[in-house]
């Protein structure tokens, strides 16, 4: 009946909650047209994305060697708050046939990731679902195995929740009008390239000039030149430019900058708005910077699409951390003439918060309290400390065993980017203080569900966690290795480009002409959670591994599920043929500590094909636990957390499986014509003996 209670009375409080349907993001391409395209790969020609009344028109003319080697962001711009759970929804059609779309909504390192399957030569409504993991959120789409066009109305992103407290917006910089002054810091800057060495561009405050009537902030830009390409190593080069032809050009060889009064933090909320037009319609990218200059990186506001009409800007963006310019690279499409840049009515605002220290807290096991961030609670001071007790004495109902603690109450997006994060671990004790520091949407674990009362030293930068009643702390468990020996058949891989094969080699080639080639992730091996993990969580990994050919180098990344690329995790490792611990022990430890990169990390994915080569690789003994030990990441036996990808364009299956037996690997290999041997293995095409192909088996003589 304990159960039973426990549900009825959730259902009641979520009733109770009366959470509404929120819309965070749309975009109808009937309207946009492409001038929400961002990246895209170079495979993608200019004409096979086109625009109408009717949506935005992806098209593919043939197969490409992997499902990811077409692929886009088709917007930017969503601001999300981390860990809210999305519904995405998105009006689509194809051509003919059934396309599976592969989504993320999130950037290069993370986000909702799924697969849409589109099926219908009529609009459909689609869904995609799943807690957010960066807030600057694009959506890339991938792919490259149909043939035909996918056609996109429109893309709405929505959730559930409570009404959020009214925000009051303050102004940061000066002279956003153009009327006066500047400040002590000039809040709009410039910069336009001159091909004059002696006269080359410097950031300087920008012009201000009158227009129509006003006063409004102008850069004249110089005219944009096709520009650089790039080599496989990312570096720039010029010797497609014959000698005579026109100097080649950067996208941000003409820039503006809106500069701020000072760094924002990591997630900071801001609100961004002004008037443009220009003497001729061009679009411009966006960039982060710290000052002008300073390159960031990470998502942007979407783009601007200037035109000789004033129009108005207006968005809420996420910043990164340390950002303290937002640059207008005015490069971002080709040109032949100047054109001059307008600018009026500049503002950047902040939200108006209530300062101080605060606490939200959780109890994920129960699930009887949930995390309200409005009404987090105010540490108050005492002596030289500032103290707070989350949960109530007596009253089982109101233990906690996760807390957050910001330094504002405001909003919840605004309460999580001004979160704390410890240096270490809770221990229940009142001697024991732990260093801290600032940390987006840090989530705090406690040793325990109960009472706590927790204490912050601001001069000390600590923190010190007593419970006063609650669960027994929960004690080390032993931990067996995993005895699964997996062993990744990696098949060989196409050479990586033109310095990697000998002279003479011939490619295969794609439609275009394009040589095909090899990537390190041809082959791969996974281990994956039983649950994603927090950024910053503290876990320790050991497994012992071996090769058949020697020196075999093997990169390693963090990924959500198996192929949602993350980031990075550790350096690369050298596989050998001879048996190897993973890490060499030392006298401090036998586990090699990894903590968690970002939010929503779930499995840790090895690079089968840095070598060029066939090579059988084990894995085996396998250990990844928190490194308190309180808890195994990973089954202590059986295959159930390990999964292998063998082969370009193949998808992910666990080991042990026949991966021809499961659904969304044979859907995906029918268009690469992927074979595999009856052991499960890929084979190439040339292979001879029993096959099986699309799920069906042959003999090859």
């Amino acid at each position: 009946m304990r159960k039973l209670f426990t549900l009825i009375a959730l259902f009641a409080c979520f009733l109770g909650a009366k959470a509404v349907e929120f819309t965070d993001f749309t975009v109808d391409y009937t309207q946009a047209g492409k001038s929400t395209i961002g990246w895209k790969a170079d495979v993608i020609q200019d004409d096979w994305i086109t625009a109408d009344g009717e949506g935005l028109h992806l098209y593919n003319p043939a197969v490409t060697t992997n499902f990811y080697d077409y692929q886009l962001w088709i917007f930017n711009g969503a601001n999300l708050d981390v860990d809210q759970n999305y519904t995405i929804k998105i009006v689509a059609k194809v051509s003919d046939g059934s396309a599976t779309v592969r989504c993320r909504v999130g950037d290069w390192g993370g986000g909702i990731s799924g697969d849409v399957v589109v099926n219908s030569t009529n609009y459909q409504e689609y869904t995609l679902t799943g807690a957010a993991t960066v807030s600057n959120s694009g959506l890339l789409v991938q792919f490259g195995d149909y043939v035909g066009t996918v056609s996109f109305k429109s893309i709405t992103i929505t959730h559930e929740g409570k009404e959020q407290r009214p925000v009051n917006w303050i102004p940061m910089i000066q002279n956003g009008d153009a009327e006066g002054e500047f400040g002590e810091v000039a809040c709009f800057q410039s910069k336009e390239w001159n091909p004059d060495p002696e006269k080359a561009a410097n950031i300087h405050p920008a012009e201000i000039t009158t227009v129509d009537g006003s006063k409004v902030f102008v850069c004249h830009s110089k005219a944009v030149n096709p520009p650089l390409a790039w080599d496989s190593d990312g570096e720039q080069w010029g010797q497609q430019h014959k000698a005579g032809d026109p100097k080649p050009d950067n996208a941000w060889q003409n820039q503006v900058w809106i500069t701020l009064p000072r760094a924002l933090k990591a997630d900071e909320q801001i609100k961004i708005s002004f008037r443009y037009k220009a003497s001729k319609a061009v679009r411009a990218d966006l960039q982060t910077h710290r000052e002008p200059s300073d390159y960031l990186g990470g998502f942007t506001p979407d783009r601007v699409n200037f035109t000789t009409d004033w129009q108005n800007f207006e968005q809420v963006f996420s910043a990164p951390a340390d950002m303290k310019s937002l640059a207008f690279n005015l490069g971002a499409e080709v040109y032949t003439e100047d054109i001059d840049f307008y600018f009026d009515d500049v503002v950047v605002a902040e939200m108006e918060l209530e300062k101080g220290y605060f606490v939200a807290s959780t109890n994920t096991e129960s699930g009887l309290v949930e995390y309200d961030y409005d009404t987090a609670t105010k540490f108050e001071l005492d002596d030289d400390v500032y103290v707070a007790t989350v949960g109530t004495k007596g009253k089982k109902e109101t233990w906690v065993n996760e807390v957050m603690i910001s330094t504002v109450r405001g909003n919840d997006k605004a309460f999580k980017a001004a979160t704390l994060k410890l240096k270490k671990a809770v221990k229940n004790d009142k001697k024991y203080w732990i260093d801290f520091e600032a940390g987006s949407s840090a989530k705090i674990k406690l040793s325990a569900a109960g009472v706590w009362t927790i204490s912050i030293d601001p001069e000390g930068n600590q923190m010190n966690f007593v419970k006063l009643e609650g669960e027994a702390d929960k004690e080390p468990i032993v931990v067996k290795p995993n005895p699964t020996k997996v062993v990744v058949n990696a098949v060989e891989r196409e050479y990586t480009d033109e310095k990697e094969a000998p002279e003479g080699y011939e490619f295969k080639k794609n439609e275009k002409g394009e040589n095909i080639v090899g990537y390190a992730w041809d082959n791969q091996f996974f281990i994956v959670a039983n649950r994603a993990l927090d950024k910053d969580e503290e876990t320790v990994i050991q497994f012992k591994y071996k090769s058949s050919v020697a020196d075999a180098k093997v990169t390693v990344q963090s990924h959500g599920e198996p192929g949602a690329f993350i980031g990075g995790a550790w350096d690369a490792m050298t596989f050998q043929p001879t048996e190897q611990t993973f890490p060499e022990a030392t006298e401090e430890s036998a586990f090699f500590e990894f903590k968690i990169p970002s939010n929503g990390v779930k499995t840790i994915a090895f690079n089968m094909a840095e070598i060029k080569g066939a090579c059988d690789y084990e894995i085996y003994d396998v250990v990844w636990k928190l490194k308190d030990e309180t808890e195994s990441l990973i089954d202590q036996t059986g295959s159930k957390n390990f999964f292998v990808k063998i082969g370009a364009g193949t998808n992910p299956y666990q080991f042990g499986t026949d991966p021809t037996g499961i659904e969304n690997v044979v859907s995906k290999s029918k268009a690469s014509n992927a074979t595999f041997n009856i052991a499960g293995q890929r084979v190439s095409k040339d292979f001879k003996g029993l096959v099986i192909k699309n799920g069906s088996k042959y003999l090859v003589k």
